[in-house]
């Protein structure tokens, strides 16, 4: 036993106080291994710690699961298959799955979110914050160039960050730093070392960093990020041959990438309108890999002879209605919506079981913080109608659905305006591509932020911060907040709980904090959130070595076909 404390005193000697916390949570049991493993890396508890407190506790050590291989390198092109970019590929603007598949072919970030939901290194070799959680350094990575021969520093990420977090850019990454990270919170302290300074504490900081916030490739310094899509630019382990706009893309492997070279010598990239033809093209044999594909659709995928790897994610889609739009002014009518879903039925028709239930807040099962204690919400007709009649709709009303044309969405949006003629309620639906659905992404300019009813893709996170920030806090045009409010949802109560909940770094709180915004937001319900899906990525039987990330991106630095 004094062995034992010995050992787990010295471990903790190095550590700071909210690293030392997470220890003794896991000592204490009230964390699980994996969940020690996913709150000691964020963190900044380095992974021979971590194999250190588990085996002096007599468990396993951790592995990581993006490590790349230092042999077999091929000849060989591996052929992938991808939703096609809805616009430029411009780190500031992206904000679609087949743009951000672009940039993670040759950006790289400061941590890298796994497919355990674990962050890695990247180019940032360790990070740690203050006791507060509101100051956070992270050590650059040493001896890194970018494609253009430029050495990495701390200046390129201080002006990518501070880049992004400007909120004259309009950038996208503002949907997760907005109202936390402000250009001069980000400082240099030394070559190789940056520390960001924050608006507030935020427990969960460095997935902001991570391929979550898949905007953040480091840039370097002075670049302008309007130009990318001429070099993809980037310090990856491929560098680009070709981009041909709607088209495809073509990269070669970046011989001198800092790290573990990749397998193939190349590799070729087919952009898609949809995922039929994508499918095809795997079925055919004209790709070697698919991004991904839903079941609704994938059938025969699923039915043998391909490599499917799946992943439970918090990925889902978001049903908007305007709160400040009538007849969704009143909480009512929008509960009376959401009562009239079957949700295990669109699981069983949509996903044939490949997903999990959601209950109207972004708190996914995947989520170690989820509150599973509120209890889930039922289809329920009569109440629904109760409801509306309530209102002053006893005959029900008709209203417009807009959503993109991606995926399951038209089915879904079909089956919503299905279950609301059980009540009264007419929904007309319109199914626009991504470029009409999403315009500018900007209030007035965007059918997805403007419509009295939105349906909308989200991509995965391993931790919920951006889904509690960008579509439901208040608008706030100057600290970019509720950048992707469609519900225009305005609820200072759940400003105050959202916040609290980010500052949070300990888990029970955090929990305790989850289910007060999760019964909150069942009553007030300005979004549906009826399912979080897996995601699903297809190779070749013959391919081996595809790692997707349930966020969207596909990584094929290690694939090999026989």
């Amino acid at each position: 036993m004094t062995e034992y404390k010995d050992r787990l005193s010295r471990l903790r000697g190095g550590q700071n106080e909210i690293a030392n916390h997470v220890i003794d949570e896991f000592v204490a049991g009230r964390l699980s291994r994996r969940e020690l493993l996913r709150r000691g890396a964020l963190v900044g508890i380095s992974a021979p710690v971590l194999g250190g407190i588990l085996a002096a506790c007599g468990s396993s050590s951790p592995s990581p699961s993006t490590s790349k291989s230092t042999s077999g390198l091929s000849n060989q092109t591996i052929n992938v298959g991808i939703i096609t970019p809805a616009g430029a590929i411009n780190p500031i603007t992206i904000d679609d799955q087949g743009g951000l598949d672009m940039l993670g072919q040759t950006g790289e970030y400061l941590t890298f979110s796994d497919q355990t939901l674990t962050l890695q290194p990247q180019l940032a070799t360790s990070w740690s914050s203050n006791s507060s959680a509101d100051v956070w350094t992270f050590n650059i990575r040493q001896g890194v160039k970018f494609s253009n021969g430029q050495p990495l520093t701390a200046d390129d990420v201080v002006y990518t960050y501070q880049l992004q977090t400007n909120t004259k850019t309009g950038g996208n990454a503002l949907s997760a730093l907005g109202g936390v990270l402000e250009p001069s919170g980000v400082v240099k302290t030394g070559d190789y070392t940056v520390e960001f300074h924050l608006e507030a504490p935020n427990g969960n900081f460095p997935y902001l960093t991570s391929s979550d916030n898949y905007n953040m490739i480091i840039l370097p310094s002075g670049y302008d990020p309007a130009k990318w899509q001429s070099s993809f630019i980037g310090t990856g382990p491929f560098v680009m041959k070709t981009y041909t706009v709607n088209t495809g893309a073509t990269f070669a492997r970046n011989d001198n990438y800092w790290g573990p070279k990749a397998k193939p010598a190349a590799t070729n990239f087919t952009f898609y309108a949809s995922q039929t033809p994508g499918i095809s093209a795997l079925v055919s044999g004209a790709i070697d890999v698919l991004g991904q594909f839903t079941v609704t659709g994938g059938e025969e995928l699923l039915s043998g002879g391909y490599n499917v790897i799946k992943l439970k994610s918090s990925a889902h889609r978001e049903l908007s209605m305007r709160c400040d739009t009538a007849p969704f002014t009143d909480p009512r009518v929008r509960q009376a919506i959401a009562l009239t879903l079957n949700r295990p039925a669109i699981i069983t028709a949509l996903f044939k079981g490949y997903a999990d239930l959601g209950n109207d807040s972004p708190f996914a099962p995947v989520f170690p913080s989820t509150n599973t204690s509120v209890a889930q919400r039922v289809q329920d007709i009569a109440k629904a109608k109760a409801l509306l009649s309530a209102a002053g709709h006893p005959t029900g009303f008709s209203t417009q659905l807009i959503g993109v044309n991606l995926l399951e969405i038209p089915d879904y949006a079909q089956i919503v305006a299905q279950a609301a003629k059980a009540i009264g309620v007419t929904i007309n639906v319109k199914v626009e591509s991504s470029s009409v659905y999403y315009g500018k992404a900007t209030f007035g300019d965007s059918d997805w932020l403007d419509a009295t009813m939105s349906l909308v893709d989200y991509g995965h996170r391993s931790v919920p911060n951006v889904f509690l920030t960008a579509p439901l806090q208040t608008i706030n045009a100057k600290t970019g907040s509720g950048a992707w409010n469609a519900a225009h949802f305005n609820n200072s109560d759940y400003d105050k709980l959202s916040a609290q909940y980010i500052a949070a770094v300990d888990l029970s709180t955090q929990r305790s904090l989850a289910g007060q915004i999760e019964t909150l937001l069942l009553n007030e319900t300005p979004i549906i959130y009826a399912y979080f899906y897996n995601y699903l990525t297809a190779t070749a039987s013959t391919v081996t070595g595809a790692y997707p990330t349930a966020i969207g991106h596909i990584f094929v630095y290690n694939c090999t076909k026989s």
